[in-house]
């Protein structure tokens, strides 16, 4: 369900340069699956995550290394 959640999220972002530029400027994974719960998506940033390298329409998610983050 989260995956399905996720993807609908990702068409929606494509749609709104406003939602795309929220996202853009969010820090983590976490504060965009915050972003997609205060709009009804309900995934992880985790699962975010993990979606890395996957594309949606005309949405590629990325993950980007934050200099200084520990893994």
């Amino acid at each position: 369900m989260a995956l399905k959640q996720l993807k609908a999220f990702l068409q929606k972002m494509q749609d709104e340069p406003s939602l795309k530029e929220k996202v853009l400027n969010s820090s983590t994974a976490d504060d965009v699956a915050q972003i997609a719960l205060s709009l009804g998506y309900e995934f992880s940033g985790d699962e975010l995550l993990r979606f890395s390298g996957k594309k949606v329409g005309r949405v590629t998610v990325q993950k980007n290394d934050v200099p200084g983050e520990y893994n």
